[in-house]
């Protein structure tokens, strides 16, 4: 038996399937504006981490949609609150479904660690569909704090009573993946963009395309 950990925006939950939804009411800036939309709401996390301050994750998500819709003048207003609630209940990856069920077949431990409020994470965990094949869901808000504060990757070892070696821990994003190394987690990045690696002195174990190659290491 293992524990597997994952990320929760963007590794399992699509963070840009809330404009999907509105793209066509959206207009030629869709994109733009989720960009800018999940850039900000990252910042803002990492920010107020660093001045020693602290508002819950979906706070920090309306904050962002507001400055987004502020810099794409070109997207209706109006599409806030359909926007604010398809992300509420974000759609998972179809990856992340098979993958999470094979692991427990497989008589892994699983779990989710997250930026995400308590709220949001039961929210899209529950449109998803995934509840039963995860053992935890951990927010950052048991902590005031967000990743990649070393603190926030305990809630793992405390919560599974394990070394850090123990945790296979997986992201798609880039920095949640070396903080991950850093603390001594077995790490694998979803690299879904086929980015370039902007941290290579705090290496994955692996580089995968789609959550479905973990199997091959579980």
């Amino acid at each position: 038996m293992a524990i597997f950990v994952f990320d929760a925006y963007g590794t399992l939950f699509d963070v840009h399937a809330a404009i999907a939804r509105f793209r066509s009411a959206a207009g030629p800036e869709a994109d733009r504006l989720s960009e800018i939309w999940r850039t900000k709401q990252l910042e803002y996390s990492w920010t107020l981490t660093l001045g020693g301050h602290y508002k819950d994750f979906w706070t920090l998500t309306e904050q962002a949609l507001d400055y987004a819709l502020a810099r794409v003048p070109s997207v209706d207003k109006a599409l806030r609150p359909k926007l604010l609630d398809a992300y509420f209940q974000l759609d998972a990856f179809p990856d992340a479904r098979t993958t999470l069920r094979a692991l427990k077949d497989n008589g892994h431990k699983t779990g989710i660690l997250s930026n995400g409020s308590p709220k949001m994470l039961q929210a899209a965990v529950d449109a998803a569909g995934i509840g039963g094949d995860l053992d935890a869901v951990l927010s950052v808000d048991a902590l005031k704090m967000f990743k990649p504060r070393p603190e926030v990757y305990t809630l793992v070892t405390d919560r599974f009573r394990c070394r850090p070696a123990d945790v296979t821990f997986v992201s798609s994003n880039r920095w949640d993946v070396a903080a991950g190394t850093s603390v001594g987690f077995r790490t694998f990045w979803i690299n879904r963009a086929t980015a370039p690696d902007e941290y290579p002195d705090l290496p994955p174990r692996q580089v995968l395309p789609e959550l479905t190659a973990l199997m091959a290491f579980a």
